[in-house]
């Protein structure tokens, strides 16, 4: 193998101390490997003959991949499950007899309202949810606006950001491929502006619902485990209830920032006692009372019921639907744990203890019947009040959390589609990748919460909004699914359309119970999904914008430079064609995209009509995993540009990204670059000097003409090395310049006025969130600005 010499007066070494910026784990990698052992899988290199490289900018682990567990880790995750989703639902059983009956029921009606709970828990939780939403994820993260972006993976229904389209993991199916159904329906979403926008709408109002859900649960569960203490002490004044429960408010969102792993390890213990004393009274109820409750299996009695009672069986409706509240949360918190692991938490413990609970209270209630009005306190076993009272004001507090998950798992995925500002997010598990948190998110949340405490300060009032948003959500996410069945499943409409009948049968005779509390409270949540809503599209709306106005500046570096006849770089006749003038010095030009020309190098040269000796196109790109290996985190290409580089750093979420000495990073990656693209030169020079020897040694014919060229092209090679290792080396001796871009928006004169008034919006929170690059911390005496225009 030759080897690569270097003269002593041209090239010396620059030493690291270790401080140098970069990305490093907060975890050590073991076993590291020096240089030389790691040879040829740090850095990938491609040799370009004057053309723009843009392969291998992409890999495979750029794109989030679903995680699956088994084993322990899923019984662990089962267990975390349980301690966050099943809160809401799992205290369901504190009121839903209560919320129906408005007197003591009859023993038939009792029947029919139990028949009715326990098939819709059946048929919506178990069977719609667990088995058949579940499955409809997008790389693992679930709610309505996951079912929006799935879809938008397999029909051309989105408009994306240019700079991140390519990131995007698209799986559309041939026509051949679809069946008829299939076809049609995707075509008419891809052809039809109103279904694209009615699709958008109703997924980002499923994401709102929930959301204003997250607003309310939290006041709702609270204000009720307080209340609960009316039991011990009926003189406990409102504003008592009212200022104990801000406070347990105020400290449930402190906890927030601790993570959902530990959250949930710590909340999962109190819901299980819960579901257990839920099982335990049950059977105890069921045992020492009328077990002929077992009848309301029969799906006769529920028919029964509504058809005896009429339009007062209807709207009994909106109580039986609270059995069932927090099941939204299952889908939109599947990101943090995963399908199989809520599938057995809820298949082989919550659904039971649940079943059981329900069937319990009725058989007391139908020995008591005023026990309707408090069922679960009034059916509790001799000697197990004050525990059971214990439990339940603990259960109820921790019902909270379920939507307090779901919200910042929502947000980060209109985020991903660009339906919100980039607003800090934290993982919080080096296991569970999906499990996040989000500081703005949390305390707006806190604000909400007690605002809506303070105001309505009792559950009754809460109550009659309560509801509303999950059915509203669950109606939703059934024609969702529908679509993805027959787009993405690709099942036969013979299949989907009868079950789809089912199920929007069912959430529309709940749903039509529910809008009548419009008048009495359900509003409120109604107008916030209606305003955050509008806040999402007009984010969107504005991204839009903004990205017709960038599409001019999306072209490769060889529509920006050409070379002149005498050999001088030059600008191309587009913008201006004028004679490059070369700055000593390192430029490092920060790169939003990762790919093609970015748009500070472009307005830089436009400007100066000048350029830095060594330039470099630099990016990072985060990824959804803790850590980065090291043979994964550099690539490092050359552009047609000469001395010209893209460097694309990926790192996780638990790297850090050091900025000290950001510089240095940058001039070690790019020349380990140039010396292994040299010794990759060197061995494809030497591969037929060997060649020509082994032919030699057994034929009399071989000539010493192959070696003796080999070596001369190898000698060249080195020489090739020097001169820009070199070069680099005194560009970044010079200066180091950090280049930024700061691009400001522009409304076009002309615009209709509620197209300006939109924009203007947009302008306004554009300006008031926080810049991705304000974390950089650069030298402020090596950074350079570059400020630019752009009109929507």
């Amino acid at each position: 193998m030759s080897n690569i010499h270097f003269a002593s007066d041209v090239i010396h070494p620059v030493h690291s101390n270790g401080a140098a910026g970069g990305i490093y784990s907060t975890r050590p990698h073991s076993n590291p490997a020096s240089i030389a052992e790691k040879e040829g899988t740090v850095h990938k290199a491609y040799v370009l003959d004057g053309k723009d490289e843009e392969n291998g900018l992409r890999q495979e682990g750029d794109i989030r991949q679903k995680q699956v567990f088994s084993g322990w880790v899923l019984f662990w995750l089962a267990y975390q499950a349980t301690g966050v989703i099943y809160g809401d639902i799992g205290t369901s059983p504190l009121y839903v007899y209560s919320s129906t009956f408005s007197s003591a029921p009859s023993y038939d009606d009792l029947l029919g309202a139990l028949s009715l709970i326990i098939w819709t828990i059946t048929l919506i939780v178990s069977i719609k949810y667990a088995f058949i939403v579940l499955r409809a994820d997008d790389e693992g993260e679930g709610g309505t606006f996951a079912l929006y972006s799935l879809l938008s993976r397999y029909a051309n229904i989105v408009k994306r950001d240019p700079k991140e389209a390519s990131m995007i993991k698209m799986e559309r199916y041939n026509t051949s491929e679809l069946k008829r159904s299939g076809r049609t329906v995707r075509y008419g979403l891809e052809n039809s502006r109103v279904a694209r926008t009615s699709l958008k709408v109703v997924g980002v109002l499923g994401v709102s619902l929930i959301m204003s859900d997250g607003v309310l649960t939290p006041a709702q569960s609270v204000l009720g485990a307080i209340q609960g203490l009316n039991v011990v002490n009926p003189n406990i004044s409102l504003s008592t209830i009212t200022g104990v429960s801000c406070v347990i408010l105020i400290l449930l969102f402190l906890i927030q920032p601790l993570g959902t792993s530990k959250i949930a390890s710590g909340f999962a213990p109190i819901v299980i006692i819960w579901l257990v004393f839920n099982l335990s009274f049950g059977i105890y109820n069921l045992v020492h009372f009328d077990h002929s409750v077992l009848k309301a299996f029969s799906p006769y009695f529920a028919g029964a019921y509504l058809a005896r009672n009429g339009t007062d069986g209807w709207k009994s409706l909106g109580g039986i639907l609270l059995a069932f509240t927090g099941v939204e949360a299952m889908f939109a918190d599947l990101g943090a744990f995963s399908m199989r692991a809520i599938q057995l938490s809820w298949m082989c413990f919550a659904f039971p203890c649940l079943l059981l609970a329900y069937i319990g209270q009725a058989a007391y209630i139908s020995v008591n019947p005023s026990a309707y009005s408090n069922p679960f306190f009034n059916s509790a076993p001799p000697g197990m009040l004050y525990p059971s009272l214990v439990i339940a004001i603990l259960a109820a507090i921790v019902a909270s959390q379920a939507m307090i998950t779901s919200t910042f798992q929502l947000l980060s995925q209109i985020m991903k589609l660009s339906y919100f500002p980039q607003i800090k997010m934290v993982h919080t598990s080096k296991i569970f990748h999906g499990q996040i948190y989000i500081p703005f998110a949390n305390w707006l949340l806190m604000v909400g919460t007690i605002i809506v405490t303070a105001v309505y300060n009792n559950t009754t009032s809460l109550g009659n909004a309560y509801g509303v948003c999950v059915i509203l959500v669950t109606f939703i996410t059934t024609c969702m699914v529908t679509i993805v069945a027959l787009i993405i499943w690709r099942l036969s409409p013979f299949i989907v359309f009868p079950i789809f009948i089912v199920f929007a049968a069912l959430d529309g005779v709940y749903l039509s119970s529910a809008l009548t509390k419009i008048p009495q409270g359900a509003w409120f949540t109604l107008v916030l999904a209606c305003v955050l809503s509008s806040i999402f599209i007009l984010w969107r709306f504005g991204k839009e914008n903004q990205w017709r106005a960038e599409a001019s500046d999306r072209f490769l570096p060889s529509h920006l430079v050409t070379k002149a006849e005498d050999g001088k770089l030059q600008l191309t006749p587009t913008f201006g064609g004028g004679t490059l003038t070369d700055i000593r010095g390192f430029g490092i030009f920060f790169d939003k995209a990762g790919d093609m020309t970015p748009t500070v190098f472009i307005q830089f040269l436009s400007k100066f009509v000048a350029t830095p000796r060594v330039s470099v196109f630099f990016h990072l790109r985060p990824l959804s995993t803790p850590s980065v290996p090291p043979e994964n985190r550099y690539t490092v290409l050359r552009t047609v540009i000469p001395s010209c580089y893209r460097l694309v750093i990926r790192h996780g979420y638990t790297d850090e990204v050091v900025t000290e000495d950001l510089g240095m990073l940058v001039y070690e990656q790019l020349r380990n670059f140039i010396i292994r693209e040299g010794a990759t030169a060197s061995l494809r020079a030497a591969a037929p000097a060997i060649a020509v020897a082994e032919v030699g040694e057994g034929s009399s014919t071989a000539t010493s003409s192959g070696p003796e060229s080999s070596a001369s092209s190898t000698s060249m090679s080195d020489t090739g090395v020097a001169a820009r290792l070199k070069e680099i080396q005194i560009a970044y001796e010079k200066q180091v310049l950090y280049i930024m871009g700061k691009e400001q928006m522009r409304i076009r004169a002309g615009t209709r006025i509620w197209r300006r008034v939109a924009l203007n919006a947009f302008l306004w929170l554009r300006d008031n969130t926080r810049s991705k690059m304000a974390s950089m911390r650069i030298p402020t005496d090596q950074l350079v600005e570059v400020g630019f225009i752009k009109e929507i």
